[in-house]
């Protein structure tokens, strides 16, 4: 049994794990070959029966290997996916059961590096798993913890990512500082305001520097859906009607094939069969067959990386295209970053609201706020730093490392809870 501390950041879109003995540097071990990070992806193959994680999985799926394919489980948490089983090859498997498999695939890479189970874990989790619905948000994090355990995590405890992210700054600086973290991952987005210094990192408890904390279930995956739902599912059948006019197409068909963790429930006989149903009544059928070829080849996760990579892209770049080729179809639709602005202006507006929250409830002023620590890839975007700046036009902006600040904090937590 290991006694070295460990930080788990299980994220929608990737995941970290962080070691640190007390007093010693915390480090990002390498998960994937030499990579810090890895998706938080799944691939279980019916060719040769093998699991495939992060990558690897992600490269067996666009390979048109013949399985299945999951990702964003953190998603699913708190919500009633978690009540129901799915079927991955000839088995079907509960959700908690699918996200202890990936857990237990961490747990195999800190084994690898340290020889054993780590006595204990420190759990990143979101403000808010599930908005507005606190017995939710609770089973949310019920559900992770029984995952975690039911893989050999003996001792869990949890701490907010974005406190987690706060405590490996603050490592780096001098003096005292009021700060606002803000932290956007792939499923959540989640605030707080924190004092920090030097002095007060030595402090076990930290319980009264958190000011506030305030989260909305806003991500990077909500960015890909509204982008998807917006310029690529209008090519499927969107907006579409009947011959007849009477009566537009069902829109969830288009939600779901845009949303990650959505995408797999749509595989079904059942809903093939009624997509070549809307095809004959369809008014303009040609994009229907498209979404039925998305239904026969399981193309949607490939459909929706190349909305992501054009997210992605649209940070540096005022327009790009999302281009999807295999045999059967053919998909190369111009984007600009102002359409994009557009489509996510609604979930821009939540972030925004939800960094006024973290101040409200902190009771302090825009001008109280000395430091703005950035975190997580949707804070890369660049309507969702517009909107904090424009809120905190007087603050420094400090972007912490993007995607491993929060698993190091993590690790530093435990060292001094475990420690």
């Amino acid at each position: 049994m290991s006694t070295t501390a460990c930080g788990i950041d299980f994220g929608t879109t990737n995941s970290t794990v962080g070691l640190c003995k007390r007093g010693a540097e915390p480090r990002l071990i390498p998960l994937e070959g030499h990579h810090l990070t890895i998706p938080s992806a799944l691939f279980f193959s019916l060719e040769d029966g093998g699991t495939y994680f992060g990558r690897a999985a992600v490269f067996e799926y666009m390979d048109g290997a013949e399985g299945r394919f999951m990702r964003a489980l953190k998603s699913i948490l708190g919500t009633s996916l978690m009540k129901e089983t799915t079927q991955v090859g000839r088995n079907r498997m509960t959700f908690e059961g699918l996200i202890g498999r990936y857990l237990r695939h961490l747990r195999e890479g800190i084994e690898g590096q340290e020889g054993g189970v780590p006595e204990a874990v420190v759990l990143g989790r979101p403000v808010r798993f599930i908005d507005e619905d606190d017995a939710a948000d609770a089973q949310a994090q019920d559900q992770l913890e029984a995952a975690a355990r039911a893989e050999g995590f003996a001792h869990i405890e949890f701490q907010f990512e974005p406190v987690a992210a706060a405590l490996h700054y603050e490592r780096l600086i001098n003096g005292e500082e009021l700060a606002l973290v803000v932290d956007i991952g792939g499923g959540t987005s989640d605030f707080s305001v924190l004092r920090l210094s030097p002095e007060r990192a030595r402090d076990l408890d930290r319980s009264s520097d958190i000011l506030s904390t305030a989260g909305v279930h806003v991500g990077g995956t909500d960015f890909d859906r509204h982008l998807n739902i917006a310029k690529a599912m209008p090519h499927f059948g969107l907006g579409s009607g009947t011959k007849d006019g009477k009566r537009q197409l069902p829109v969830w068909y288009f939600n779901d094939m845009a949303t990650w963790h959505r995408i797999n429930t749509l595989y079904t006989p059942k809903n093939a069969r009624d997509v070549q149903a809307l095809t004959r009544e369809a008014a303009e059928p040609e994009k229907l067959d498209r979404y039925a070829h998305l239904l026969k080849h399981r193309s949607g996760h490939r459909l929706a990386a190349e909305v992501e990579k054009a997210k992605i892209a649209l940070t540096e770049e005022d327009a790009t295209r999302i281009a999807l080729t295999e045999p059967g179809l053919s998909l190369d639709i111009a984007v600009s970053r102002a359409e994009f602005d557009e489509a996510t202006a609604e979930l821009v507006a939540r972030i925004g609201a939800s960094i006024e929250d973290a101040l409200a409830k902190a009771g302090v002023g825009a001008g109280d706020i000395s430091t703005v620590i950035l975190t997580g890839g949707g804070a890369l975007v660049p309507a969702v730093r517009a909107a904090a700046e424009t809120r905190l036009p007087g603050a420094r902006f400090t972007a912490a490392d993007q995607f491993g600040a929060v698993g190091l904090g993590l690790a530093i937590d435990a060292a001094r809870r475990f420690g």
